[in-house]
C-alpha cells in the first residue's frame, strides 16, 4: 500500500527540481506556491492530534505560505515588470543536476538521525533536509532579488518540515512566528525591489557592488 505522506513529500522533492530549472519568475512562484501549501498539509497525515487550535493553525499557516506570499511577491514582479532570470550564477541544467545530489545527499544523512516519525514516513527528514539545502542553493546560485527571496521561502518550507519531524504543538508558535516575519520581509522586499527598478531599471543584485557612500 502506497503510504499517502510519501506521496505528498515526494511532490515536495520534485517541486525542487522544477524550481532549479525554472527560469521564468512567474512559474518559479507558483512552484514555491505549490510546494508551501504540500507541505502544510503533512502534518494532517502524519498522526497529528487535530484539534482546533491546530487546525487553525494549519489552515493559517497553509494560507499565508500557499496564497499570500506568494500572492505579494507576484505582485511585485508584475509592478517591476520582471518575467525572466537572466544569466543566473550558476546554469539551469547544472542546478537540476545538484539538486539531484542533493536529494540523494539528504537521503543520505538522514539515516543518521533517529526520529519518532521514520516509521510513519521514509521520506519526512530528507524532504526537509533538502528544502532547507534548496533554499540555501537558490541563495547563492541566483543573482535575481526575487529568486532569492523565493529561496528563503523554500528555506522556511524545510524548517516547517523540521518542527513537524522532532516535535508537535510547540512548533506551531515557532513557526508562525518565523512565518509572519517572512511575510514582513516580503513586503519589504517589494519596496526595495521598486526602488532597485527605477534607479538601475533591473533587480539583479550584482549592480548593488556599483553603490558608493
Amino acid at each position: 500500500m502506497i503510504n499517502p505522506v510519501d506521496t505528498i513529500l515526494s511532490l515536495a522533492l520534485l517541486s525542487i527540481l522544477f524550481s532549479f530549472g525554472s527560469s521564468r519568475l512567474p512559474s518559479l512562484i507558483k512552484v514555491l506556491a505549490f510546494q508551501g501549501i504540500v507541505v502544510c498539509i503533512v502534518p494532517l497525515f502524519i498522526g497529528h492530534a487535530m484539534s482546533g487550535s491546530n487546525l487553525a493553525f494549519v489552515i493559517a499557516t497553509l494560507t499565508i505560505r500557499g496564497i499570500v506570499i506568494p500572492g505579494c511577491i507576484y505582485l511585485a514582479i508584475k509592478k517591476v515588470a520582471i518575467a525572466r532570470e537572466v544569466e543566473p550564477i550558476v546554469g539551469y541544467h547544472a542546478s537540476i543536476f545538484c539538486g539531484l545530489l542533493l536529494i540523494v545527499g539528504s537521503t543520505m544523512a538522514s539515516r543518521h538521525f533517529d526520529i519518532a516519525y521514520s516509521s510513519l514516513s521514509d521520506l519526512l527528514l530528507p524532504t526537509a533536509i533538502a528544502l532547507l539545502g534548496a533554499g540555501m542553493f537558490l541563495l547563492m546560485a541566483r543573482r535575481n532579488a526575487i529568486a532569492m527571496v523565493l529561496g528563503y521561502m523554500m528555506m522556511e518550507n524545510g524548517i516547517y518540515l523540521v518542527g513537524t519531524t522532532f516535535s508537535i504543538r510547540a512548533r506551531h508558535i515557532v513557526e508562525f512566528g518565523i512565518l509572519l516575519d517572512i511575510l514582513a520581509g516580503v513586503m519589504i522586499m517589494a519596496v526595495i525591489l521598486q526602488n532597485m527598478k527605477q534607479t538601475f531599471d533591473d533587480v539583479d543584485t550584482a549592480r548593488l557592488r556599483t553603490l558608493k557612500e
